[in-house]
């Protein structure tokens, strides 16, 4: 399938902005399941200072504000030949050994609502594939997809507490979980085309966990699916705050406001 995506992501500050750094991880990954055809990135009220590759292999610009401004406007747009493999993306293939992705951090650290949740799976079967799904549907059955009852602050035992969230909450109970039963798993975020929409408020984010035989395989909590043709990784990590889309610092109190502007089609 060929993808054809626009992306852009505007701040707007309430008073001018001396200095500022952003860190986007937006630049789709090379993989067996996607192959970039054209792939671009503009920045308004700012300039590329660097582009390196982090310990995940995700292609990171880092971006610098230009003094005195109230606004940075961020646009990608390119396309993707993209190929169905039943979510298997294969062997390991960064910097990070195996073992990296069993560690928990602040978002994903397990506590008694993870233990409650993983001590229901059925492990009886030596069957990993069959323990990821059955975690996965575990998770949609308990925190139901509802936009505006966290952040990406929120961390799993959070999620799971309030029984509400979105996809980066979905692949965070699924990380912990996962690596609380001794599995390697990452979070992906990247880009969905939704069957019934072209425009979109947000990227998607889904998790992948490392089977033995297999390789990387993709689940998607949210969507109750291993991601297909439709999904394009732009970035891998332990959590949201290493794969996030766009991150950084800035000096001053001013506030700001973030739009969020996605379109995903064939």
């Amino acid at each position: 399938m060929y993808l054809s995506i626009n992306h852009t992501t505007r701040y707007d500050y309430d008073a001018p902005v001396q200095y500022a750094m952003q860190q986007v991880r937006l630049t789709p990954k090379v993989r067996p399941s996607q192959k970039v055809l054209n792939w671009q990135i503009d920045i308004d009220g700012g300039h590329q200072e660097l582009q390196f590759e982090d310990q995940h292999r995700n292609t990171v610009l880092l971006v610098g504000f230009e003094a005195g401004r109230q606004d940075i406007t961020i646009t990608c747009t390119g396309e993707v030949e993209t190929t169905d493999t039943n979510g298997i993306v294969g062997e390991q293939r960064g910097f990070a050994p195996l073992w990296y992705f069993r560690r928990t951090t602040d978002l994903t650290l397990p506590g008694p609502n993870v233990d409650r949740l993983t001590s229901e799976i059925d492990l009886s079967a030596d069957n990993t594939l069959g323990t990821l799904h059955a975690l996965s549907q575990a998770i949609s059955a308990r925190v139901s997809y509802q936009a505006g009852m966290t952040n990406v602050g929120t961390t799993a035992e959070r999620a799971l507490e309030t029984g509400k969230g979105v996809c980066q909450d979905h692949v965070h109970v699924f990380l912990s979980a996962a690596r609380h039963l001794g599995i390697p798993a990452r979070y992906v975020s990247g880009y969905l085309m939704m069957n019934d929409r072209v425009d979109q408020d947000a990227t998607h984010a889904w998790a992948e966990a490392y089977v033995d035989d297999l390789g990387w395989v993709g689940f998607d909590v949210s969507n109750a699916i291993s991601p297909d043709e439709r999904y394009v990784c732009a970035a891998t990590g332990l959590d949201y705050a290493e794969a996030a889309p766009v991150s950084g610092m800035r000096h001053g109190d001013s506030g700001e406001t973030l739009c969020v502007s996605v379109q995903v089609q064939q």
